[in-house]
């Protein structure tokens, strides 16, 4: 697809210029559009992908201390204010994907599933970002996905496919720099044999930093570009930092701080893999490491009262049930004392032979012999299945898809803890069902009730000051 070209961009054409002090420097006449004296200074828009009204209900009883008699209130349940429609454009029926839920929250308008930053005909839509960015305030994104994703994407780009990853990641820089700060993953295509685009971004001015530890001596008034993972950032169980997205946060709003303010996207992204997955332990050590940063933004929004908050998820996926089968009961105890994801467990296992204390020690918690033998079934199958595969003419083999060990233990891990806690999944993608919104700080009273997602963009434009 040819590149879309942004009105911004338009303007630099006779220059060509994609530096970032160029590119920063073109701002809007504030007479134009000048916001209202009530209007934010800062506004933080956080997704978590998706994270449906399930996913927020089950973290409080996962959260919860066993040792009393009441069940603690979350950050969520303090910051509820209503509940938004997700539906994408007509075109694409009543079941969004994130691309095109991510446009509606980024432009206001809907469009088609699979659609960044254009609408219906492809055509390039503003988003909130750009706006922010042609008012002269510092925009960035902090996402635990790669920074080229269908989230961050919808907010800094614009593409007629979320597939288009390399021409994507290449617009970053070839339709100007949008933002002052990158947070996420990325090396795969922002490395790349046929380009360093991390190279022009330096070239630019932009410092970089490819490790969590460079995130506390960041150079003051300086755009940074932190790619931290090839693709995304691995699970929050098995990452080095498991609340990544909370120390990522803490730095991205120290360093965008600034007399005109700032937009800044947060999102939580690997809540929805987790739903896709059905794999309800990574699912809340998401929820966990998203909570934490709720934690500090609630208390960010006390020292700096110019700002808002607003949180939604973008879909819900997995169709996940909080107690399953029939039996009124749920039971996430297991899931508290985990310390590495199903799928790094199901790696191990597959190396390893599997006995009650092998098992016990890489879950974390006392599993029984017969769900050591369950574990021991799936590796011997998928072995066999695999020999069987080996043993075809190479026609064959490309009629099927090549038995993968780790995956076939990992569904049986998945089941194992579904089995221990109760829970119930109903798909391995997206449903239509309504998502919570939550909001605080400056002006959140503007989202309460039940909204749809294009009226999230839509007021966050009026607080900026567009018509």
């Amino acid at each position: 697809m040819k590149k879309l070209l942004s009105t911004v961009l338009i303007s630099l054409a006779l220059g060509a210029c994609t530096s970032y002090e160029n590119t920063a420097a073109i701002t809007a006449d504030a007479s134009l559009t000048t916001p209202s004296s009530n209007s934010p200074k800062n506004i933080i828009m956080v997704v978590g992908d998706g994270m449906g009204p399930a996913y927020t209900t089950a973290y409080r009883y996962f959260n919860d201390n066993p040792e009393t008699k009441i069940i603690e209130e979350t950050v969520f349940d303090r910051h509820l204010v209503g509940m938004a429609s997700t539906y994408p454009a007509r075109v694409s029926g009543y079941v969004t994907d994130s691309a095109a839920a991510a446009t509606a929250l980024a432009t206001g308008v809907k469009s088609y599933n699979g659609a960044i930053g254009v609408d219906v005909d492809k055509n390039p839509v503003e988003t909130v970002l750009e706006w922010a960015k042609k008012q002269g305030k510092k925009t960035g994104v902090v996402v635990t996905s790669q920074i080229n994703h269908a989230t961050p994407a919808s907010y800094l780009a614009h593409n007629e496919s979320r597939r288009n990853y390399n021409a994507i990641a290449d617009s970053y820089i070839d339709d100007g720099i949008k933002a002052d700060l990158y947070f996420g993953g990325g090396w795969q295509y922002y490395i790349r044999d046929d380009r360093n685009i991390v190279d022009e971004f330096k070239s630019a001015g932009f410092h970089y930093l490819d490790d969590f530890q460079g995130l506390s001596k960041l150079p003051a008034n300086t755009p940074v570009l932190g790619l931290f993972g090839d693709v995304a950032l691995p699970w929050a169980l098995d990452d080095t930092d498991k609340l990544r997205l909370l120390t990522m946060t803490k730095a991205a709003t120290k360093q965008l701080e600034n007399s005109n303010g700032y937009f800044l996207l947060v999102e939580a992204s690997q809540v929805d893999w987790a739903g896709h997955s059905n794999d309800i332990a990574s699912a809340m050590a998401e929820m966990t490491d998203l909570a934490k940063t709720m934690l500090y933004l609630e208390q960010y929004v006390k020292n700096n009262p110019d700002t808002l908050v607003v949180l939604t998820a973008d879909h819900s996926t997995g169709g996940f049930t909080i107690a399953a089968n029939g039996k009124y009961e749920w039971n996430p105890e297991v899931l508290r004392t985990m310390q590495q994801s199903p799928q790094a467990i199901a790696k191990q296992l597959a190396k390893k032979d599997i006995s009650i204390s092998t098992a016990s020690e890489l879950l974390n918690f006392e599993v029984t012999q017969a769900e050591v033998d369950s574990l021991t079934q799936a590796k011997s199958n998928a072995s066999k299945s695999l020999v069987k595969f080996n043993d075809l003419e190479k026609a064959q083999q490309q009629k099927q898809t090549k038995p993968n060990v780790d995956t076939i233990i990992y569904l049986a891990v998945k089941k194992l803890i579904d089995q221990r806690t109760n829970s119930g999944w109903t798909s391995g993608g997206h449903t239509a069902i309504d998502v919570p919104v939550f909001a605080f700080g400056k002006r959140s009273e503007m989202f309460h009730g039940k909204i749809d997602n294009t009226d999230i963009a839509k007021k966050i434009f009026t607080l900026l000051g567009k018509e």
